[in-house]
């Protein structure tokens, strides 16, 4: 079954009743919603008043449901994951960190060619010129030692927006992309959580200071679904340069947008389930291809 997101951007209190999550207004005590928890996959807190008592958290980690905070610019900025998501969890976690360095730069390879192919396909379907990124996906080498991913973001960039630089703050569409790819980010660690490995652990990324490693290395490639959700919103009539409340429904969809992955059309939620299972099988030594989707 497809799990929910769901997102709280006013004052809440949150309480349990029947394993139900039940939405309460703080001030009348009107009860707003009621949401199993089995059904949920993703909640996000987007207010300062929302409080949730601690069998609350208990029930959502006991279920593999990610908690994500927003700051005070609206932005995912913590995340809570059950420390076990797998009941395999100690056997595989002890092959992702004896993983070989030759197998790291095979599946670092894997991902850059896959993001780069994604990001062709943005461009494609918009009539964008394209045949550059096709050029580059062709030349990644073991490891990306050339960052064939670098060149290609600047081309990337470039063709899809104008006078445009990509950067963690700035104005539209950086806002609106810093949200989506937060939320991503968030999916991508509940997916790998719960195929049985730590999300800090990477094949590429190795920054001490960065908690999400392994998070940041497969989020790669379904970036660029991020990226065609903010191209296709700030071309709605009623979007503005503002991250506003119909801004971000419009970009929590990304959990149930449909992808192809090993031909078939599955939910990104699911397909994320898919890639860190593949993943998974890699760092156990009985695959060497990580699944990612097509465009």
């Amino acid at each position: 079954m497809l799990k929910r997101t769901i997102y709280i951007g006013n004052p809440a209190y949150l309480k349990l009743k029947d394993h139900q999550l039940q939405i309460v207004d703080p001030d009348s005590k009107e009860l707003k919603g009621s949401v199993p928890i089995e059904d949920m996959g993703f909640l996000v807190l987007d207010h300062p008043q929302i409080t949730l008592s601690h069998p609350v958290i208990l029930l959502l980690q006991q279920h593999n449901v990610a908690i994500i905070s927003c700051d005070e610019s609206h932005l995912p900025l913590g995340l809570m994951l059950p420390i076990s998501g797998h009941v395999e969890h100690s056997d595989r976690l002890k092959h992702q960190i004896n993983c070989s360095e030759p197998l790291r730069k095979q599946l670092w390879k894997q991902t850059v060619e896959a993001k780069i192919f994604q990001q062709k396909e943005v461009l494609r379907k918009r009539n964008i010129e394209h045949d550059s990124l096709l050029k580059y996906m062709n030349e990644v080498k073991s490891g990306d030692s050339t960052n064939m991913e670098g060149i290609a973001a600047q081309y990337y960039w470039k063709q899809l927006f104008d006078d445009f630089t990509r950067e963690r703050k700035g104005d539209a569409p950086n806002n609106f992309l810093n949200f989506g790819y937060a939320v991503l980010r968030s999916m991508v660690a509940r997916a790998l959580v719960s195929s049985g490995l730590h999300p800090t652990i990477g094949i590429f990324h190795r920054n001490k200071y960065n908690a999400y490693c392994l998070a940041d290395d497969v989020m790669e490639p379904y970036r660029p679904y991020v990226d065609a959700l903010v191209v296709d919103w700030m071309q709605q009539p009623q979007a503005t340069h503002v991250l506003d409340k119909e801004a971000k429904a419009y970009l929590l969809q990304l959990a149930t947008k449909d992808v192809i992955i090993n031909g078939l059309q599955r939910p990104l939620m699911t397909a994320l389930s898919i890639t860190t299972s593949s993943l998974c099988k890699c760092f156990m030594g009985e695959s060497r291809v990580i699944h990612y989707p097509m465009m």
